[in-house]
């Protein structure tokens, strides 16, 4: 192929590799990340593609309730692994750990992402418990979307809910991040919010409201159903409270903060 040599030693199984000429070893982590990921493991995988030291493959979980929740599965030569979401256009989740997709995709209960978090191989579904990939898993760095800690130590803010003026509907907001924090944060403080000022999730108040069951989930680190933990419920952090807002909780924070 043009732009492509091939290079002079063999990969593990004796198949010889090969290495785009711009592709310098400081970049691509030279032989190891070549020799990385074997060619038998990868057989048949549906969309898969190559990076310089990590690979990528289509994934999803299924829910009972909710269905498939599709994502790209990212497997990083130094053994961690990533889910991007694709559950939806309007999902703002971005990059999570399996087991924050897992939950994520409506299997709070299970926490088991290595059974529950699928791959494509010869059109099938196959569980990554029944792969060939969990070798390559170290357990990598675990400061993901799925388990940001605030000042205060705790594994997340949960998600929350507010009600809509005119449908009287509830809406959940997911706080995950400082942005999504503020603006459940000005939610709050808006009397007249209403279904169509929600920015992300775009919704309208003909929209059904969520089943009382799916509202009790709410994304504790440690009981799926919590009413509220020191793990889930946040008293007010770097992340949760804004400088520039006069409302009183956030001055208290920003008062005592500096004190």
């Amino acid at each position: 192929m043009e732009g492509e040599k091939t290079a002079n030693s063999n990969g593990r199984n004796g198949v010889k590799v090969k290495k785009r000429e711009d592709e310098s070893c400081e970049d691509c982590g030279g032989d190891e990340t070549e020799e990385f990921f074997k060619d038998e493991d990868l057989d048949q995988i549906s969309e898969l593609k190559r990076g310089n030291g990590y690979i990528e493959m289509r994934c999803g979980c299924t829910s009972p309730k909710y269905g498939d929740s599709v994502g790209r599965l990212k497997i990083y030569q130094q053994g961690d692994f990533k889910v991007i979401c694709e559950c939806s256009l309007g999902c703002t989740e971005g990059e999570l750990s399996p087991s924050a997709f897992e939950r994520h995709a409506g299997r709070e209960n299970a926490r088991k992402w290595k059974n529950n978090i699928w791959i494509i191989i010869g059109g099938q579904k196959v569980p990554l418990s029944k792969t060939m990939l969990l070798k390559y898993y170290s357990n990598g760095p675990r400061n993901s979307r799925g388990h940001q800690k605030g000042h205060n130590k705790q594994s997340c803010h949960r998600d929350e809910f507010v009600r809509c003026r005119k449908c009287n509907k509830e809406r959940r907001f997911r706080l995950k991040t400082k942005e999504e924090c503020r603006i459940y944060h000005d939610a709050c403080r808006n009397p007249s919010w209403e279904c169509a000022d929600l920015p992300y999730d775009k919704i309208t108040c003909q929209e059904d409201e969520e089943r009382v069951s799916r509202k009790a989930h709410r994304g504790c680190p440690n009981v799926a159903a919590c009413a509220g933990c020191t793990s889930c419920v946040c008293f007010g952090c770097s992340i949760c409270r804004f400088s520039d807002c006069t409302c009183q909780t956030c001055v208290d924070f920003t008062s005592n903060a500096k004190a």
